[in-house]
């Protein structure tokens, strides 16, 4: 079992920065691809960045290149998701989650746990 527990959403304005941490227990943290979804009212959950497991290598969405930056603390058992120039249509749900695919994933049925998400809401 992995537990995930993200942090840091709030309500900032366009334009304005947000740190995103997803602490992860239960196993260990290296041994796992590690995703960023988002979900609006009324939306289907999507991608917006992921990073591998063995390289760490990173991937983002279209709408997060540029402004977002995805990263992990292998000995913190953290996952960051630094995002910049907010906009009001990045408002949503964030959600971290954790697989066991080798490279990157970027669709929901690669991974195995979810955290329960926290929310971001940019205004204008």
């Amino acid at each position: 079992q992995v537990q995930l527990v993200e942090s840091g959403g709030g309500l900032v304005q366009a334009g304005g920065s947000l740190r995103l941490s997803c602490a992860a227990s239960g196993r260990t943290f290296s041994m796992y691809a590690m995703g960023w979804f988002r979900q609006a009212p009324g939306k289907e959950r999507e991608f917006v960045a992921a990073i591998s497991r063995s390289t760490g290598r990173p991937n983002y969405a279209d709408s997060a290149k540029g402004r977002f930056t995805i990263s992990r603390d292998n000995a913190k058992n953290t996952l960051y998701l630094q995002m910049n120039s907010l906009k009001p249509e990045d408002t949503a749900v964030y959600y971290c989650a954790a697989g066991s695919w080798p490279g990157i994933a970027t669709l929901k049925s690669q991974y195995d746990y979810w955290g329960q998400g926290t929310q971001v809401t940019v205004s204008s």
